[in-house]
């Protein structure tokens, strides 16, 4: 098995205090206040250092948690906040094939009076119905759609 890279992080005093009032004051995601406890629990420059195991079960995380974060500031070059904020998605969601007239065409027909022998819509004889149109996009029966 590899080495590991050794990241140390090192805080400045300004950056500490800040985290400090991120862990014990105000509301904030959990994962942020997380990542913020990891951060002030390796920070070099504060004198005392703990082995990584100790840290991750005084903390309740994991060691791969631990090297993430360090590896995370190392990279943002020792930016705290970018370090503990949620990542931004590299690439856009999925456009939906549901627009706006599909949507009201699947609303229009699931409003419509049901097939013969039945006595409502359901969202399984939707998909067959709309599988059959040829200008709605194929949609699975979870897709629901109401009047």
């Amino acid at each position: 098995m590899p080495a590991q890279k050794k990241r140390p992080v090192r805080l400045t005093e300004a950056d500490r205090e800040e985290l400090v009032r991120l862990t014990t004051t105000g509301v904030h995601p959990v994962s942020m206040v997380r990542r913020a406890q990891v951060l002030l629990a390796l920070d070099t420059s504060a004198g005392v250092v703990d082995r990584k195991e100790v840290i991750a079960g005084r903390l309740g995380v994991s060691g791969e948690t631990l090297r993430l974060v360090a590896r995370r500031f190392a990279e943002t070059g020792g930016d705290v906040w970018v370090t503990i904020a949620r990542k931004k998605a590299e690439h856009p969601p999925v456009p939906s094939p549901v627009t706006g007239e599909v949507e009201a065409r699947l609303i229009a027909l699931a409003c419509s009076t049901p097939p013969p022998g039945r006595a409502r819509w359901s969202l399984r004889l939707l998909e067959t119905h709309v599988a059959l149109i040829e200008d709605i996009p194929d949609l699975d029966h979870s897709t629901s759609a109401g009047c």
